[in-house]
């Protein structure tokens, strides 16, 4: 009379066929989205970094040989290379700065509530859903110096010499695109802040009150330090950090217009 075979606890032990089944299961259901994982992104990613290695021509992608670094040597005594990422930082950073920095400011007044929140919320929030090539035809006639007015405007300022093209001048076309790039983006911050203010429990501001803290203690104390409000500021940061780098097409909108 034989017995199954036990392990040193006094279970029974699966056959090892059963076990690699039961191994494999997750895996298997898992299968059909890994594979279209890969065919739409670590494929395309692999070929797009094989480019920076080849010799190629953009009409025919499997043409050219293998080059190794020559392609990066050349960037390197490239100047142009050197301002194309010296504006591509500017762009980025002053982008991400300010709008986090007007919607932060835009999230804390909509925090409070008046009479009429939900209208001032909707307006605000009506940039957010205007097309990006429709804001940048919209800021390139506000910048426009013959029938825009912020160019007359400047100049009655006494902020420029004359009613000049801000998008054509070569120290002022970068921030003309910004300008319109953070009107465009102060809504995503605004809104994803303003969920964070309100998910902070309003027991936690009244305590400080009571304890005597003025309102930037509260603000530094309060928002800084809880987990709850912590990752929604940093989420949408560095989404948008992601999103200025990757699409360049709205400053291109901006200054083709201009």
């Amino acid at each position: 009379m034989t017995f199954p075979a036990q392990t040193l606890d006094g279970r029974h032990q699966k056959p090892l066929l059963q076990r690699l089944a039961d191994a494999s299961t997750p895996w298997l259901y898992s299968a059909p989205s890994l594979v279209l994982i890969a065919a739409v992104m670590l494929v395309p990613l692999a070929i797009g970094i094989s480019y920076a290695f080849r010799d190629m021509v953009l009409l025919n992608p499997f043409s050219g040989g293998f080059v190794g670094l020559d392609q990066f040597r050349k960037l390197y005594d490239d100047r142009a290379f050197y301002g194309a990422l010296r504006n591509t930082l500017l762009w980025t950073g002053a982008s991400v700065f300010l709008q986090f920095g007007f919607g932060l400011i835009l999230a804390l007044l909509l925090d409070k509530p008046f009479r009429g929140r939900g209208i001032v919320q909707a307006l605000v929030f009506l940039p957010w859903a205007v097309p990006s090539f429709l804001a940048g035809l919209n800021w390139a006639w506000l910048f426009n110096p013959v029938i825009g007015p912020l160019p007359h405007w400047f100049f009655a300022l006494g902020l420029m010499d004359e009613p000049a093209n801000l998008l054509s001048h070569p120290h002022y076309a970068m921030w003309g695109p910004i300008i319109a790039n953070v009107w465009w983006g102060i809504p995503f911050f605004a809104i994803t802040l303003l969920a964070a203010l309100q998910a902070i429990p309003r027991d936690l501001y009244e305590a400080a009150s009571i304890d005597g803290a003025t309102p930037f203690q509260r603000f530094r104390s309060i928002h800084a330090a809880l987990p709850c409000a912590d990752h929604r500021h940093h989420h949408p940061a560095a989404h948008r950090l992601d999103l200025q780098f990757r699409r360049p097409d709205r400053r291109h909108d901006r200054r083709r217009t201009g």
